[in-house]
């Protein structure tokens, strides 16, 4: 399946650009803590969502993450909820091998992932608040998935476009990626031409002023 082409537009800029388009805009979207748990490529792809709550009394009727999975397409990011909690795991190995063959783009967690070794020798890209040891069986289940979720302080929804890379993560509102990936594009392009001549021994205020980066960044 040939990827969007918005999909390929968000996976040539980087986290700092949207971050910038989305406060132009006034639009939530950027978090904070989430980071690369091996040396991961950029990530860019389509939420499909994973909600972990506590386990209780009742058996799960599945193990977790195994029917988001299934749920998702080629290119497709879980993107999972687990509140933060860094004191065990709600992904490992198996998960991350059954990704990977389902050609999935990779995991971003709003917790903690183990088995992180496997991970990178399959090249599968994990992103998360921590790596442990601990197994999640009889310490959470899987509530939901393909639902709306918040993740690391914002809405996520099934989806919605994720760019994740070393600076962090971003979610897109569906609704708005259009405006947001062209003002993502805008900024990039103009730091590349602040770059540009900042290299050929102009000063950064100098280039700031003539391009008028400042106003950019504005709020619409």
């Amino acid at each position: 399946m040939a990827r969007e082409a918005i999909i390929e537009r968000l996976a040539k800029l980087d986290t700092c650009a949207v971050s910038d388009a989305l406060d132009s805009l006034g639009l939530k979207g950027a978090t904070w803590g989430v980071r690369p748990q091996w040396p991961c490529p950029k990530i860019a792809g389509r939420a499909v969502t994973m909600k972990i709550k506590p386990a209780g009394l009742q058996q799960p009727a599945q193990h977790l993450g195994t029917a988001p999975i299934e749920a998702a397409e080629p290119g497709d990011i879980i993107v999972i909820d687990n509140a933060g909690q860094p004191q065990f795991s709600c992904w490992g190995g198996l998960l991350s091998l059954s990704a990977r063959l389902k050609g999935l783009s990779g995991v971003v967690i709003d917790g903690a992932s183990r088995d992180i070794d496997e991970a990178r020798d399959l090249g599968f890209p994990v992103y998360a608040r921590g790596v442990v040891p601990m197994t999640a069986r009889g310490r959470v289940v899987q509530d939901s998935f393909n639902q709306e979720i918040q993740f690391a302080g914002v809405q996520c929804r099934p989806g919605d476009l994720v760019l994740a890379d070393g600076s962090g993560i971003i979610i897109i509102p569906r609704e708005k990626e259009g405006d947001v990936v062209a003002a993502a594009e805008a900024i990039f392009q103009k730091e590349q031409e602040m770059a540009a001549g900042i290299r050929k021994g102009h000063s950064g205020l100098e280039m700031l002023e003539k391009l008028g980066y400042e106003q950019m960044l504005n709020k619409k």
